[in-house]
């Protein structure tokens, strides 16, 4: 099933956006069931998941995709395990900068895109909650990449249409950088990046890997599943 793109779709301003972002967390968390093992994604987004997961009390294992994420969920009382611990999730919830009506997403804005693209690969499901601002026409730039600091002027090169971010390195000590030409045909622009030896990862994330869309709207969310 198609997204439909929004620009607007009743968040008014900050204060919309940010009750849109805590409704989608509030309806994904209904998901979660006692047993599981949960991959627990990075941003503003799941910064409202976490109190709401927490609330559950329910008996289950996290694998954060930060360690912004594992410091406030073990702070909140979840059990947060390192990422070398579980071989399999049962779901994982994360947060999307861009989504597509072709439910192609842009990940990356926090850096975390290599780690949260393993989580959701490693999920049975993986659950995407967003605003409805970030549902759109066609993804944009930036596209979030990860670069590795050995050859990093011959990446640099050879990509191309590449901006380094000036923040610190990614956990794994990658380089966080941005691709800025426009991404075009995103399964394309995949194949390219994920040919150059120099890019660990970069955060276009396919449909394939989405099994669930919860947007938040003015006055609650919608669930939104493939098909």
């Amino acid at each position: 099933m198609s997204l439909p793109p929004t620009s607007t779709a009743g968040a008014e301003g900050v204060g919309g956006k940010e009750e849109e972002k805590r409704l989608a967390a509030e309806l994904a968390v209904e998901l979660v069931e006692d047993g599981m093992s949960v991959g627990l994604g990075t941003g503003s987004t799941v910064a409202y998941l976490l109190p709401a997961l927490a609330r559950l009390q329910r008996a289950i294992t996290c694998v954060a995709t930060s360690p912004a994420t594992a410091a406030a969920g073990a702070a909140l009382g979840l059990d947060v395990r390192s990422g070398g611990e579980l071989d399999h999730l049962d779901i994982a919830i994360d947060g999307a900068d861009q989504v597509s009506p072709e439910r192609w997403l842009v990940k990356g804005g926090g850096g975390a895109h290599t780690r949260e693209k393993i989580v959701a690969a490693s999920a049975d499901r993986f659950v995407v909650i967003v605003s409805s601002d970030k549902l759109v026409e066609r993804l944009v730039a930036p596209v979030p990449l990860e670069l590795l600091a050995f050859g990093l002027p011959g990446t640099l090169h050879r990509l191309g249409h590449c901006r380094l971010r000036d923040v610190p390195a990614s956990p794994d000590g990658g380089i966080i950088a941005d691709w800025t030409a426009d991404p075009g045909d995103p399964a394309e622009l995949a194949r390219r990046l994920e040919q150059e030896p120099g890019v660990v990862s970069h955060g276009l994330f396919p449909p394939g890997m989405v099994s669930d869309v919860i947007v938040g709207r003015h006055g609650g969310a919608e669930l939104i599943a493939p098909g």
